[in-house]
């Protein structure tokens, strides 16, 4: 491949040292058909003009991009269902290279299903393609709605049968490549303390503190902890607005970007329910959707925990209980981006989020989670639309009168955006879990892609009807 200028290794991590990693190889499968080539992504790092030959070779049989040192395992521990667990790491993946994207960020492409590691811990290091699939699905489907999430990069089908006790087997194999804002977990920190390691501690703080969050000044520890609760508390925001469970939220499976990746038993919400789960084996509830900003504080404890043995803990404590108003503050400018309208100050925004989950609770089922904010994108140009469509009769009574008073104080934020085919449709894009499943059937059954393809499709042109990366810097959410 040659180096084109768009394309900027930058393997910072593999600098660290064998502390923090152990190089390793791919597994040699016996076969590599490309599935799901994402140029998009692949344009934004300067990929894009990969032939299917080179990409196979790089993300099939992983032979190192240029510039970059090969792949390694990363060693980390965590909290899994918040029982500590010292014996995880890169199991069934690898961090395969670094690169800078066009707008400057350090991005990793990282596996899974790779191949076994040092911390595979007797399993195959293998992916399901279902599993596979899944992660593509939820990706692209964050990705439109403006949470701050990793891009499905590449899946190949590798051609092993799996054997999997929680679902039919044999099942077809995969291996998937991820482009990720970072995989420092907050167990890649629990891991350094665990081992009485300062000096690791350190050397991850200053690493993490100059890739990820340049904003902080050197040695300034609390500084970088509050930068990851604000980070965090974003992501919680997001996730709560778009009306999606990760499932789970172990600490290994959040990072120091406030970026979310590792889609295991995702779901979007059907229709508001508080304790809906996505894991059947979360059988407390540990997770379930409205239980995730408090997942997500708990996990910000023990990566300040971590950061003890570097930093006194009240200036910590004080960074961490930061992360209550941050979220708040997140919540109402991401109902604000979703409902399309522009902030009126904290009293008036906070009284549309108020009556907007008010309206959802009471609608239950006949009133799913994502129909609510395409009939009522941009708030008033959208009421002939939205009392007009199909769920018109839904939009009555004293809660529904509420809600429509707290949208129309707010001015649309760049109406235009209704004149996309998207809001002509009588339904929304939502990614719902009989639509995932009926995916997968046909690519089961009878290997047709068809649906995929055009899924992947429908959610992009939803994606830029919405523009909700777009309103990130438009949608204010009012003072602190």
């Amino acid at each position: 491949m040659p180096i084109l200028p768009a394309y900027r290794p930058d393997p910072r991590f593999f600098n660290l040292g064998e502390d923090y990693g152990d190089a390793v190889r791919a597994a040699d499968f016996p076969e590599a058909i490309l599935r799901v080539r994402n140029d998009r992504a692949a344009a934004s790092v300067g990929l894009d003009s990969l032939s299917d030959a080179e990409w196979i070779a790089h993300f099939g049989r992983f032979e190192p991009l240029p510039g970059q040192p090969g792949p390694i395992a990363m060693r980390y521990h965590g909290h899994q269902f918040r029982t500590y667990n010292p014996d995880l790491g890169d199991g069934r993946g690898f961090l395969a290279a670094q690169v800078r994207d066009d707008r400057g960020r350090l991005l990793d492409l990282g596996t899974k299903g790779s191949g076994q590691t040092p911390w595979s811990r007797g399993a195959d290091g293998r992916l399901t393609l279902k599993g596979g699939v899944r992660e593509v699905l939820a990706a692209e489907m964050l990705e439109a709605l403006g949470v701050p999430t990793s891009r499905a990069f590449s899946l190949i089908e590798t051609g092993e049968p799996l054997q999997r006790g929680d679902e039919p087997s044999p099942t077809r194999s995969a291996v998937l490549v991820r482009l990720s804002h970072s995989h420092i977990r907050f167990g890649t920190f629990q891991r350094a303390a665990y081992l009485g390691r300062k000096d690791m501690v350190e050397a991850l703080v200053e690493h993490a503190r100059a890739a990820y969050h340049p904003e902080v000044a050197s040695g300034d520890v609390p500084g970088f902890l509050r930068a990851v609760v604000e980070a965090s508390a974003r992501l919680a925001a997001r996730w709560i607005a778009a009306g999606f469970v990760h499932g789970v939220l172990n600490t290994d499976n959040l990072n120091v970007t406030g970026e979310s990746f590792d889609y295991g038993p995702w779901r979007f919400l059907p229709h508001y329910e508080p304790g809906f789960t996505a894991a059947y084996f979360d059988q407390t509830g540990l997770y379930a959707f409205a239980r995730q900003p408090e997942a997500v504080f708990w996990a910000l404890t023990q990566l300040g925990g971590a950061l003890k043995p570097v930093a006194d803990a009240g200036p910590l404590t004080e960074a961490l209980n930061g992360f209550g108003a941050a979220y708040i503050r997140e919540l109402r400018a991401a109902f604000l981006a979703r409902l399309g309208v522009l902030s009126l100050g904290e009293a008036a925004d906070q009284r549309l989020l108020d009556t907007t989950l008010a309206l959802l609770r009471e609608g239950g089922e006949a009133l799913r989670w994502e129909p609510l904010f395409f009939d009522w994108f941009s708030g008033f140009p959208s009421s002939a639309r939205a009392l007009g469509g199909r769920r018109g009769k839904l939009y009555q009574g004293e809660t529904f009168d509420a809600f429509r008073f707290a949208l129309f104080e707010h001015e649309p934020d760049r109406p235009h955006r209704l004149e996309h085919p998207v809001f002509a449709r009588p339904e929304p894009e939502e990614m719902l879990i009989d639509e995932v499943e009926a995916i997968w059937t046909a690519i089961d059954d009878d290997n047709d892609w068809g649906a995929l393809k055009t899924k992947i499709q429908r959610v992009r042109e939803a994606g830029e009807a919405w523009a909700l990366a777009a309103a990130d810097s438009r949608v204010a959410a009012g003072p602190a």
